[in-house]
């Protein structure tokens, strides 16, 4: 028998993953969360079903097959155990690649079954609750939301690189399209960019020639780009979404485009600057309806929502008048304004002392808005040749 054959039942070292102790550390932590959570509620066991709880829980990994309308896994929780659920074609890259030596067991049927008879079975006499509604279990979704943020440090240096990484993504698109092609194929750019560096693309937006003036959630289309057009992504990584926006325009922009740029940037800039540890949202909200009326733009934050909280949901806590969300430290925000043809995203993250761009530009024209005698360096409009 050959070398090669004796060793061919083997991994190879760079299949062996190193146990994160940080991450190790915070799961237990969470572990320890649900647990009290369990105790209090008088429960037998939690149910994690959603892939944003199991990839909260988990400290990002990936419940699904690149979907969330494909979830291959649920997890259920004790106080002394957690437990994945899935299907036998899942469990194995689940375990040799996301969730290597971190303590979680494993139930799991043959795929024919599925996930939905594990869960059956193990709620089957026992007092379970869930992160959504299933079966007879009570939904606890509201208690655990309010577990995912603010973000862990580890969390936050993840997201920060994730930030770079699609800043970078859109950024290269908008400097290398051609003039002439579509909505559609532009959006396939980000889309390669964002995969080829493991990001999972979440929702593209390409508005060529003033598209989203009239529908202000337009995705992409076969329209022709002629004269500008504005960039848009939100991707996901390890679990956590970021999203951004850049603007183009072939030759000088018209005067009533640059305008409504401008005022854009106004807006989310004063959201950005006003996104403060312990303020409450509609503090935040009150002075970016005034910037609105003061450039004569009232009625424009009806025709779109502006921002929210975001992390392993893409929407944690949206952005609305009146709310009393409290913002804290470790919370990222992701604030996108819009008026007219224009429209304004980045995504920030609190801080115990301010806040920070997460998706902060790398090689693109800036502008510096003024917000209360303080200068913040924004994305312009960048302008290429005809």
């Amino acid at each position: 028998m050959s070398t090669a054959d004796l060793l061919s039942g083997f991994a190879s070292s760079g299949e062996f993953h190193a146990i994160d102790i940080e991450r190790a550390s915070l799961i237990e932590t969470r572990h320890q969360m649900l647990g009290d959570l369990i105790c209090e509620q008088g429960l037998d066991g939690l149910l994690l079903t959603r892939p944003s709880n199991f990839a909260w829980f988990t400290v990002g990994c990936d419940s699904t097959r690149g979907s969330w309308n494909d979830v291959t896994s649920a997890l259920f929780i004790t106080p002394d155990a957690r437990v994945v659920l899935s299907r036998n074609t899942d469990s194995g890259q689940l375990f040799d690649r996301q969730i290597p030596g971190l303590g979680f067991q494993l139930k799991e049927r043959v795929w024919t079954e599925g996930r939905e008879v594990l869960m059956s079975d193990i709620c089957r006499s026992r007092n379970v609750a869930c992160d959504q509604p299933y079966e007879n279990c009570p939904d606890i979704s509201p208690q655990l939301a309010g577990m995912r943020l603010p973000l862990a440090d580890c969390e936050m240096k993840s997201l920060a690189r994730t930030g770079e990484m699609l800043a970078h993504a859109i950024e290269a698109t908008a400097r290398n399209f051609q003039r002439g092609e579509t909505e559609a194929e532009v959006a396939g750019q980000i889309a390669h960019r964002l995969m080829r560096h493991r990001l999972t693309p979440v929702r593209i937006q390409v508005w060529a020639d003033g598209q989203g003036e009239r529908y202000r959630h337009w995705s992409y289309g076969e329209a022709a780009i002629e004269s500008f057009c504005t960039l848009t992504a939100i991707a996901k990584r390890n679990g956590l979404h970021v999203g951004a926006s850049r603007t183009v325009s072939f030759g000088t922009p018209s005067r009533e485009f640059r305008a409504a740029h401008l005022d854009s940037l106004l807006v989310e800039s004063t959201g950005i600057f006003f996104s403060r540890r312990e303020w409450e949202v509609y503090e935040t909200w009150n002075r970016i309806e005034r910037i609105y009326e003061k450039y004569g733009h009232t009625e424009e934050w009806h025709f779109a929502d502006q921002g929210c909280a975001t992390g392993y949901e893409l929407c944690e806590v949206p952005i609305v008048p009146r709310s009393e969300y409290r913002f804290q430290a470790g919370v990222p925000i992701y604030w996108h304004s819009s008026i007219g043809p224009a429209l304004s995203s980045d995504t920030v993250l609190i801080a115990d002392d301010g806040l920070s761009i997460v998706t902060r530009m790398e090689n693109w024209p800036r502008i510096d808005i003024d917000v209360k005698g303080v200068n913040l360096s924004r994305p312009d409009i960048l302008i290429r040749p005809e």
